[in-house]
């Protein structure tokens, strides 16, 4: 047992060494040739993992720079799940939370990261959707809409879900980028852009219990002060017709 601390200490070194070759030295007596492996064996797991999960994120940076940012990930975060599968959201809360910006990130970077992060989160979710009490088809006014639990409403100052090679915009949008993001039924993922009354009109749904589409529309209007009732009932019936088609709505109970 004398010995147990000496070893551990060795653990530790091996640990830092691995995660920051150029910082710390490595374990007294190690063979480099060996280390080299696991060097590379760990860095080129993370970085594989992540660079799959944050596909655009990774084609819009430079090679140096995306390694700097697992490079990173690797010294600083420590981590709160053994799952690899939960890496990605780890490697999603280093960058809201310890990442230090440099003044030439990109200005949406953490709203991209958060963006593609979902798409792995909704298909790995482990939420089912409860469809004995739902009529699929029925009257979207007079039923009482339900909202599919695989359906996700996420809201960006950025348009996340244009930016690529040639598209990286320098300032936020005009107005706030609402999107449903849902896996449906045959586990293909989609996504729906949605206007501020229509992210409202969802977010109302996802509450409600025990109002139908009418009612919710009709206190929608009220809501916001929009005078023609009648006419938003109407768009509002268009937007959830929409939204079933795209299984972000399962059907009325």
């Amino acid at each position: 047992m004398a010995d147990s601390p000496d070893f551990q200490e060795k653990q530790y070194a091996f640990a830092r060494h691995i995660r920051d070759p150029e910082n710390n030295p490595a374990p007294v007596d190690a063979e480099d040739r060996r280390l080299a492996i696991y060097r590379e064996l760990f860095f080129n797991n993370l970085y594989n993992l992540i660079s799959q999960t944050f596909p655009v994120l990774k084609k819009i940076h430079s090679t140096d720079k995306w390694r700097s940012f697992v490079r990173q990930f690797m010294i600083r975060h420590q981590a709160q799940t053994p799952y690899f599968l939960e890496i990605p959201q780890e490697f999603l809360s280093f960058l809201q939370n310890e990442y230090e910006v440099q003044a030439d990130d990109y200005p949406f970077l953490i709203e991209l990261a958060h963006y593609e992060w979902v798409e792995l989160a909704l298909s790995v979710s482990d939420d089912e959707n409860d469809d004995v009490d739902i009529d699929s088809t029925g009257d979207l006014l007079d039923g009482i809409p339900v909202k599919s639990k695989l359906a996700w409403l996420v809201a960006y100052d950025f348009p996340v879900h244009r930016i690529a090679e040639d598209y990286k915009p320098t300032e936020p949008g005009e107005q706030t980028t609402f999107l449903a993001i849902c896996r449906k039924a045959n586990d293909d993922m989609d996504f729906m852009e949605l206007n501020p009354v229509t992210a409202k009109l969802l977010e109302m749904i996802a509450a409600n219990d025990s109002k139908s589409g009418r009612e919710l529309l009709s206190q929608l209007a009220g809501e916001i002060d929009y005078a023609d009732v009648d006419a938003l009932i109407m768009h509002g019936h268009d937007a959830m017709k929409q939204m079933r088609t795209a299984e972000i709505l399962l059907g009325v109970k």
